[in-house]
């Protein structure tokens, strides 16, 4: 027997189990059973002796250089600012050597010799550059995940770092905002599982009582805490107003999954929520997070975020807005210097921010203490390991996996091996795109493009007339089409997600030649692109894939790979269907084809996404038996077997949605709860078995987890648009404990 797709296994018991846990402790369920080691007669002694700035001073993070010229600030004024204690933490600084002689000056040479914590932006690799964040989440595989942030972790922890800051672990349902390619896309239950897999994978396995995490592994910080990804009409750092409903059955479950799974920090967000800017949110960040979760680990401001909260008109002075932080639960300042050169002033003017900062700082030494940079300040980094080559067989693979195959109609693809090719299109040959946004110390030079990859092919960077010349000599077009890595990310919201630039007549006139074209989509977001892929025959989604970008497209294109990612958000139509979700709630009046029916639908467009959540079609073919459900007391065991139809071995990723058909407030037309990436050969049958606790389809009613009684549907299928099999099973009225949506439903494939 073999567990798949969640890896988590959480009952009912095991929820009750967690839950009294945080009432218990100081810290979440997971990291507590890391960490119990008692540092805390260090902390007060250090504590002790510590002046105000000595305080403060731990509470700011300082940033050692640029993204694109790291440790550049790191001169003599920087250093004896060490010595006095004036910063805890450094960003934008790396490298094992230049990091050694830093904390050598903050251990040997200042009062207390209290060592500093090293960050940096590690999203999706740090030499070896990945999948970005939201192509590794298609490939529906937490373990693939798991792989992937452990080999992020690798690299960094030998280059001196302590900390990384991510998973981002926002649900984002509108794609024009750019930052969509750094999460899991729109599901919460999705989110939730790729969040623990980078926790995991970041800080390593849970650990006995006192022992430090293993050399190679780093600290977490799962952001932007909370409902960053709601940000009106996608712009970046907008409001954010969600229900209270939404905000925690959507936006929170990933967040309450990473913290179950240890994460040793979070980030808040830089948007408000109903008006309350997250940075000085105290009902959340120090209500929901800290009070009802119970979890005490470090909070970290996002860059220039405290002062910020003047802009928001929350706050009138930069002194005023370091005490709303502070009372808010935020623990540590990113880049602003705020707390540094305002918190004293606040002091003075309210006595009682006091223990609040002795809070703060306990959970800033706290943290280097489970890092183990008390007992060795010196434990992370290595010069040799840091010269490691890149691992491009790992990056090849995950790159392959996480290539979703859209459309394929009359088989075009897998190619024949003597077709001619056609390949056109700047981004087939752009290396720098090959790396995405946020590519840490990832150079364009070891980056393998798709031109690179097929040398047979004739290539054409996109100019008209050429491309059409070039599509008509050849048998097949592979047509390399998107967004270049510098339109998504942080502040790169767009108000139209259509193809950018003068690619749809690049489009149309490639479609005179009449050869079958496979398009190939690169960017960082789904785009809206039913006009631009009208007629088109094939249709891959690649994302921005790392290093290994083309050889994985090509292994593809050849068949040598049956594709098998899904997609973690839908691709509308057009922009003007943003924000969408399949998880919405229904209507009085359902979406109507016929426009003589008044219904919830645009005229002017087909109802429903171009491709729907979950989508990713195959080489193969499957076929999935009728559902068998045993009803247990507080759960709902699922089981079907699927078989491959097909002729190659291929990947099938089976996919469990939930409804409450009848409820007090009405529910979504379906919920993920489970899935599983299933390898099977050719006429192999396996059977996936999904075990759901009730909890699992709990709602949040009146400030708590509530289940309601009555029938629950059961739909199993290919997507969320492809359900093969259908069922019900019963509950009984009851209480939840968590966030239902972060629950993790055991899979197994026998």
């Amino acid at each position: 027997m073999i567990e798949v797709g969640t890896g988590v296994r959480m009952g009912r018991r095991d929820v009750m189990k967690a839950s009294a846990l945080l009432a218990a402790s100081a810290w979440a369920p997971v990291a507590t059973a890391r960490d119990t080691r008692d540092h805390g007669a260090r902390i007060r002694d250090l504590l002790s002796r510590m002046t105000l700035a000595e305080k403060i001073g731990q509470m700011n993070q300082i940033a050692g250089g640029r993204q694109k010229a790291l440790n550049s600030r790191l001169d003599a004024g920087m250093l004896d600012r060490v010595r006095r204690g004036e910063m805890g933490s450094f960003l934008h600084v790396a490298g094992a050597e230049p990091l050694r002689r830093l904390q050598k000056i903050a251990v040997e040479e200042s009062r207390l010799g209290i060592p500093l914590l090293f960050a940096m932006d590690v999203i999706h690799g740090y030499r070896t550059t990945l999948p970005v964040p939201l192509a590794l989440a298609a490939g529906w595989d937490p373990a693939m995940m798991e792989r992937a942030a452990a080999l992020m972790a690798e690299e960094a922890w030998a280059a001196g770092l302590h900390w990384t800051f991510t998973p981002m672990v926002d649900v984002a349902r509108d794609p024009r905002w750019g930052r969509v390619v750094e999460g899991a896309g729109e599901d919460a239950y999705l989110s939730s599982r790729m969040a623990e897999a980078q926790v995991r994978g970041l800080e390593g396995p849970v650990r006995r009582a006192g022992e430090p995490p293993a050399k190679g592994r780093v600290l977490s910080c799962s952001k932007h805490f909370v409902g960053y990804g709601a940000v009106a009409g996608g712009r970046d750092y907008d409001s954010a107003d969600v229900s209270e409903r939404t905000l925690h059955e959507v936006y929170l479950p990933p967040f309450h999954a990473a913290m179950r799974a240890g994460s040793g920090s979070f980030m808040t967000a830089f948007n408000d929520v109903a008006g309350v800017p997250m940075t000085a949110n105290e009902a959340l960040v120090g209500g929901e997070l800290r009070g009802r979760w119970g979890y005490q680990g470090l909070v970290v401001s996002d860059w220039n975020a405290i002062p910020e909260l003047i802009n928001h008109g929350v706050a009138a002075t930069p002194a005023e807005a370091a005490a709303l932080a502070l009372r808010a639960g935020v623990d540590m300042d990113m880049a602003s210097s705020t707390y540094a050169d305002h918190l004293a002033t606040a002091v003075t003017a309210d006595a009682s921010l006091v223990p609040l900062i002795d809070q703060a700082v306990t959970r800033i030494l706290t943290t280097k203490a489970r890092l183990g940079l008390f007992d060795d300040p010196y434990r992370f980094g290595d010069a040799a390991r840091e010269k490691a080559p890149l691992a491009r067989g790992t990056a090849r693979e995950l790159a392959t996996r996480s290539i979703v195959l859209l459309r394929n109609e009359g088989a075009v693809l897998p190619l024949k091996p003597a077709a001619r090719i056609a390949l056109i299109g700047a981004l087939a040959d752009d290396a720098s795109s090959a790396l995405g946004s946020w590519r840490a110390r990832g150079q364009t030079e070891d980056a393998v493009t798709l031109r690179r990859a097929l040398p047979q092919a004739t290539f054409d960077p996109g100019t008209d007339p050429a491309a059409a010349r070039v599509a008509a000599s050849a048998d097949v077009v592979l047509l390399a089409i998107g967004e270049d890595y510098d339109m998504t990310g942080e502040a790169r919201s767009r108000s139209d997600i259509a193809l950018p630039g003068a690619q749809q007549a690049l489009i149309d006139a490639v479609r005179a030649a009449g050869k079958p074209i496979v398009a190939i989509l690169m960017g960082g977001r789904p785009l809206a692109l039913e006009r631009a892929l009208t007629n088109i025959p094939a249709v891959l989604q690649t994302w921005f894939l790392g290093i290994e970008s083309g050889p994985a497209i090509a292994d593809v294109l050849w068949g040598k790979v049956s594709p098998a990612g899904r997609l973690p958000i839908e691709m509308p139509r057009t922009t003007g269907q943003l924000p969408m979700s399949y998880a919405h709630v229904p209507t009085g009046r359902p979406a109507n084809p016929d426009l003589a029916v008044d219904s919830a639908r645009y005229h002017d467009g087909a109802i429903g996404p171009l491709f729907a959540f979950g989508h990713g079609l195959s080489y193969a073919r499957f076929r999935y038996s009728p559902l068998t459900i045993e009803q247990r007391s507080d759960a709902a065991v699922i089981s079907v077997a699927v078989t491959n139809d097909g002729s190659v071995k291929a990947d099938e990723v089976v996919q469990l949605y939930v409804r409450d058909p009848v409820a007090s407030v009405a529910r979504p037309i379906a919920e993920l709860r489970g899935f599983g990436r299933v390898a099977l050969a050719p006429g192999e049958q396996r059977t996936v078995r999904f075990t759901l606790d009730h909890a699992q389809v709990a709602l949040w009613k009146a400030g708590k987890w509530v289940i309601e009684a009555g029938a629950i549907e059961v739909m199993v299928g290919s997507s969320s648009a492809d359900i093969r099999q259908r069922g019900r099973f019963s509950v009984a009225a009851g209480e939840g404990t968590v966030p239902a949506a972060s629950i993790a439903t055991l899979v197994e494939v026998v």
